[in-house]
């Protein structure tokens, strides 16, 4: 079946605080994607397409392929311990940055910029989330051009194109629910270079609100009092459901020694609190008493959330190496916490290399890891402890120049 992405949103990834990707290319995992200033790689065209503008004048092209292994997280309460299924995954994207045409260079990223899965085999976890499962591709086409020798500006459309399963069963109610959604954003970015060795930019990637429908299976077994006897209600419908993938904002600056080291910092800012709740809407083959069941608002009320990002590159004759630290916060308030996204605040250490094979062509391995820190939670349905929510990364690439 396609997916609804509804509820897949809110619980897939544990990459970052909530649910997105931002490592979509090898030196984005290799430096923790503190790649915004001092992006110079095929890649740039998606962390900060204004500097494609102070590129070689050459075509480039990056093909990667990323492994994620998510780890089989833990959940401990009085009375069970469970864990979820471990999840490996295999994310292909490619990066490609045009030469000068009439003064201007074009840029095209195919990303997969949040998702993947969560599930649960055990109760109490299947009664809310025994399946979440969310694909998305990112079509990210752009262009840039020089307002001066030392400053670039860029724009972007995001195209994304989703899709989502979820699946709960309790003893008395079962949803399966699926449905896909292609929307739209748009990104800007801005790079300055006030002296060769210093670099600026700043970069915003826009809300795009995911319009999902598809088709709900619903079935509650049970009693509503009144009117409503006791029995077994089905309803087979289309569904519809609105899920943001927020805004994010990044400063960065860069600056390269004369060793060949350069060091950059970047601060990002997610707009979390766009997510505020998760509103089922279903059509005219739903049951009253199922829309009862199902259809009441979920409250998220997701805060907005920072991320400091560390990056080193060594440029050796033939070899490139790469290190990099990220410290990421959780948007997950402890009242809306749940098994379809057991979040926590993260720390997350990563290493790279590229070789030079010739002029033209380039390889590359970086790995990164993603320590989650323990998170005790309390709230209307959970009264227990998450862990072991740590996430493995490895990216191969091959870049062409031609």
């Amino acid at each position: 079946m396609k997916s609804l992405v509804l509820l897949s949103l809110v619980t897939c990834t544990l990459f970052a605080g909530g649910y997105k990707i931002p490592e979509t290319s090898l030196n984005s995992v290799a430096l923790s994607a503190a790649s915004v200033a001092h992006s110079n790689g095929a890649d740039g065209a998606y962390y900060n397409p204004a500097n494609m503008v102070f590129m070689k004048n050459e075509n480039v092209l990056e093909a990667n392929l990323l492994y994620i292994g998510l780890s089989d997280v833990e959940y401990k309460s009085a009375t069970t311990t469970i864990n979820a299924k471990r999840e490996d995954f295999i994310v292909p994207s490619l990066h490609y940055v045009s030469q000068d045409v009439n003064g201007m260079r074009f840029g095209l990223s195919v990303v997969s910029p949040a998702g993947l899965s969560k599930r649960w085999n055990s109760a109490p976890a299947i009664y809310s989330a025994e399946e979440f499962t969310l694909q998305t591709v990112e079509i990210n086409p752009t262009v840039a051009f020089k307002i001066n020798e030392k400053t670039g500006v860029a724009l972007g459309v995001r195209a994304i194109y989703s899709e989502g399963v979820v699946k709960s069963t309790s003893p008395i109610a079962s949803r399966d629910m699926d449905g896909d959604s292609l929307d739209f954003g748009y990104n800007l970015a801005l790079a300055y270079k006030p002296t060769s060795e210093l670099e600026l930019a700043l970069a915003y990637r826009s809300n795009v609100d995911l319009s999902v429908k598809g088709n709900a299976l619903l079935s509650y077994t049970g009693t509503l009092g009144g009117s409503v006897p006791l029995g077994t209600y089905t309803s087979s419908s289309s569904a519809s459901v609105s899920v943001p993938v927020p805004a994010l904002f990044n400063a960065a600056i860069a600056y390269t020694f004369a060793s060949q080291t350069t060091l950059e910092f970047v601060y990002e800012r997610n707009y979390w609190s766009e997510y505020k709740e998760l509103d089922f809407n279903y059509g005219s083959g739903v049951t009253p008493v199922t829309n009862v069941v199902f259809g009441a608002p979920i409250a998220k009320n997701w805060s907005d959330t920072n991320a400091f990002r560390f990056g080193v590159t060594q440029k050796l004759d033939a070899l490139t190496l790469m290190g990099g630290v990220v410290i990421d916060e959780s948007p997950v308030p402890e009242a809306t916490l749940g098994f379809e996204l057991p979040d926590s605040d993260s720390v997350s250490v990563s290493l790279g290399v590229r070789y030079q094979i010739n002029e033209k062509l380039n390889v590359g391995l970086a790995a990164l890891y993603s320590m989650r820190e323990e998170r005790e939670v309390t709230n209307s349905s959970l009264n227990g402890e998450f862990s072991n929510a740590n996430v493995l990364m490895v990216a191969s690439a091959l870049e062409y120049r031609f």
